[in-house]
């Protein structure tokens, strides 16, 4: 008999969840392996929780497609990952903090370096461990302003590197500022700059295994870039930027890639409403009814992750129909209009992110209309949307 101590386990009932596709993800994953041909490694980037999918799941369903490299941002994403059984090589794309060098070398991670500290701390713990060769990648800043070493700084680098007895020069890397814009002239600088990093690493007597510059965009556009290694992101969840020519947005030909969204986001009607013209919705009245209407109340709202700036302009899937957002979305309740949606009621089934007979609204509409990325959208789903994961 059970205890008034006792809790009992149970399922979240609230009606507002996501859905991912593990087979889209190994087939988005096998069609950027196929784009890049078998000689390039292809590092799989899980990092923000899989932007939002849920890393530990997306990483085993990418491991056991072939994934060999999986690419977080720091120790905390890695742990979850060791601790669930991955054993694919996971690269800290964003360093380390002083302390963690230990756990990185006992999980076997590959750590990103540009610092001498960087260099010394892993040596240290490395030596300590026993451990004869532990592999780090370089990064080198090449104009993006952000982390890695200055070429011109370089030298003191590589010399660290070459004087330590228990690292080895596994990888070269660089990020692109611009991959997505086809005329920015920043984008061959920094392909120069790394370029004379790499020859400059050759020079030292360091030859890395996995040289890597392209993200997504550059997976897409910049076939040069690819090289031994490339970090695929957002394109692994089905969506990519769109590529700009002359402040014109450019599309077609080779500056595609078939990928499929991974991801729908759905709920359920809570309530329906009915309102005669002139009523004023939601907070400060910014939607007032133009004629009678029926509108049907969401669970769902910005705590979910649903972007605020939807509000009013923003749509959802009832019933195999367009249904514009009216009104503000608030923490926890989002407003739709369903006049002339025929046979709405509570409990049926809304899309807010995904496809269905032949309607979509997906990240990029979202990111449009909030001035935002589908990065953004999708990483921004809160923890309150449980995820439920299909084969």
């Amino acid at each position: 008999m059970a205890t008034t101590a006792e809790t009992l386990s149970r399922v979240a009932t609230r009606p507002t969840w996501a859905e991912v596709s593990l087979t889209r993800l190994r087939q988005n994953f096998r069609t950027v392996q196929k784009h890049v041909g078998a000689a390039v490694t292809v590092c799989a980037v899980v990092k923000a929780d899989a932007y939002g999918h849920g890393a530990v799941e997306c990483s085993r369903a990418l491991e056991s497609e072939g994934a060999r490299w999986l690419g977080v941002t720091s120790l905390d994403e890695a742990i979850p990952l060791r601790d669930a059984g991955i054993q694919s090589t996971i690269l800290l794309m964003t360093g380390f903090w002083r302390g963690e060098e230990t756990e990185i070398i006992r999980l076997r991670l590959t750590p990103t370096v540009w610092e001498p500290w960087h260099i010394d701390a892993l040596e240290k713990a490395a030596s300590a461990m026993g451990v004869a060769r532990h592999p780090v990648h370089l990064k080198v800043d090449s104009g993006m302003g952000r982390l890695g070493v200055a070429v011109d700084e370089l030298p003191a680098v590589l010399t660290a590197l070459t004087d330590a007895k228990h690292l080895v020069l596994d990888g070269l890397s660089t990020h692109l500022a611009s991959s997505e814009i086809m005329d920015a002239p920043s984008v061959a600088d920094q392909e120069r700059k790394f370029e004379e990093a790499l020859r400059m690493a050759r020079g030292a007597g360091l030859e890395p295994a996995f040289v890597h510059v392209a993200n997504t965009g550059a997976v897409i556009s910049r076939r040069g870039t690819w090289h031994s290694m490339v970090r695929p992101g957002v394109a692994l969840y089905g969506y990519y930027l769109p590529f700009q020519r002359a402040g014109r947005e450019v599309s077609g030909g080779t500056l595609r890639l078939p990928v499929k969204p991974v991801l729908t986001w759905k709920t359920r009607i809570l309530s329906m409403r009915n309102f005669a013209a002139n009523q004023a919705l939601g907070y400060g009245g910014t939607y007032v009814t133009k004629a009678p209407a029926q509108v049907a109340v969401l669970p769902v709202g910005y705590a979910d992750g649903y972007n605020r700036q939807l509000s009013n302009r923003g749509r959802v899937i009832v019933r195999d129909h367009y249904a514009p957002i009216v009104g503000r979305i608030s923490m926890d309740l989002t407003l739709v209009d369903v006049t002339g949606i025929p046979g709405t009621s509570v409990g049926d089934e809304v899309i807010l992110l995904g496809s269905g007979d032949g309607l979509s609204v997906d990240a990029l509409e979202h990111a449009e209309l909030a001035d935002s990325t589908p990065y953004e959208i999708l990483c921004n789903i809160s923890k309150r949307v449980p995820r439920r994961y299909g084969s």
